[in-house]
Parts: C-alpha cells; structure tokens; sequence
C-alpha cells in the first residue's frame, strides 16, 4: 500500500477529531512556532500539516513570513482548506499533496527560491522514508536556512509502563519513535553539513531539533 493511500484510510474519519485528540499528546508544537521566528518575507513549509493547526498559527503569529504546508493524505486536506477558510488565511497559506521525500516547491507552490524554514510536526515518525525526507528537505531550505523537528523522545524520564504503553498505542496508528533519526542528525553535524541543537522536552516524552544548513 503507498504511503498516500494509508494516510487516507488511517484519517478518513480520524480527521473529524483529529485535532481535539492530539493537543493532548502532540506536545512542543508551540514551542517549535515560538522559537521559528522568521523574517518577514521567509518561505515556511511544513511537512505533513495535517488539519493545517500548525499553519495557521504560524500565519497569525508571523503575518510577515509566506507559509505553505503539504500532506501526503487528501483527507486531511479536506479538514485544513474549511479550517483556513473560517480563519480568513485562505489567501495567505497555501496547501497542496505531496510526498516529503520528493515535493517540489516550484511545482505545488510557485516558489522559485530555496526554501528559509521546513517544519516537520509530529511526522518523520510517520513516514517511513524519514531519512530521505531530511536530506531532501535539507536540499531544499537555502544555506543559514532551518529545519525545526519536534516528535516523541525516548521517554527516558517517564516510567517505563508508560514508554511501553504509548509506543504501542502509537505503532496502531503507524506511528514510531526511531532513536536512529537523533543519530541522523548528528551525524549530519559531524560531517559539517548542519549546525544541529536537539533538546528533550518533558523528561523525554517529545524532542525539539533544529538544523541549520550550514553550506
């Protein structure tokens, strides 16, 4: 089954109560909007925006910045366009479909300069090819550009029922903690590409990257 068709079954309906479920667990989304601060006149792509929650917050909160945001579902879609409609961004946030690994920012936004900042929320757990998604996303963001990351930690400071407890629930939902993404980005630190900052949030239930481009 390709990726697009699985997002689809897994958020048909899931995207009705999608965001009234998720504040509860998606932690550090506002921290990541806080901490981006982009100059007037950046390009912000979010990778998976799902419902659009992210982008629209991100358009309110930098009315300066350009933002866009594509997901591989059309379901979910159909839950961000009525989302930013009633929010009056329909105009200033673009939506499309696409893959993380291979989006064209040309072709499904009109850009045609790198990109200053990629977001990706609570996805790179959720998308398989999660190494290429960063190296693509790395291609595409200009030098001294960023890519913020926030997604689930290690739970190295809850107890360990509750680790065992919510990696399962969340591998039902296709979801899943990689420890080899954090070795990703340093490794991508180590060889010079990126200037990489991570940090655990919340004794290790989520973690917040940044990744700055270096050349």
């Amino acid at each position: 089954m390709d990726a697009t068709t699985l997002m689809d079954r897994i958020y048909r309906q899931q995207r009705h109560i999608y965001d009234l479920t998720r504040k509860y667990f998606l932690l550090g989304r506002d921290r990541l909007i806080e901490e981006l601060s982009p100059k007037t006149g950046d390009i912000v792509c979010e990778v998976g925006c799902g419902t659009a929650r992210n982008l629209a917050r991100l358009a309110q909160r930098y009315p300066g910045a350009r933002v866009m945001g594509l997901d591989a579902s059309a379901e979910m879609l159909k839950t961000a366009r009525p989302k930013l409609a009633r929010a009056g961004l329909t105009d200033t946030v673009s939506v499309a479909q696409g893959l993380a690994q291979t989006f064209d920012p040309a072709a499904l936004f009109a850009v045609e300069r790198p990109l200053d900042h990629v977001v990706f929320s609570y996805s790179l757990s959720m998308i398989p090819p999660w190494r290429e998604s960063i190296e693509h996303a790395l291609r595409l963001v200009r030098p001294g550009g960023r890519i913020h990351i926030v997604d689930f930690g290690d739970q190295a400071g809850l107890p360990r029922a509750f680790r065992a407890l919510l990696y399962g629930w969340l591998a039902l939902f296709h979801v899943h903690y990689r420890p080899e993404l954090l070795e990703h980005l340093r490794s991508l630190d180590a060889e010079g590409r990126a200037q990489v900052r991570i940090r655990p949030l919340y004794r290790g239930y989520a973690f917040l990257a940044q990744v700055t481009r270096t050349a």
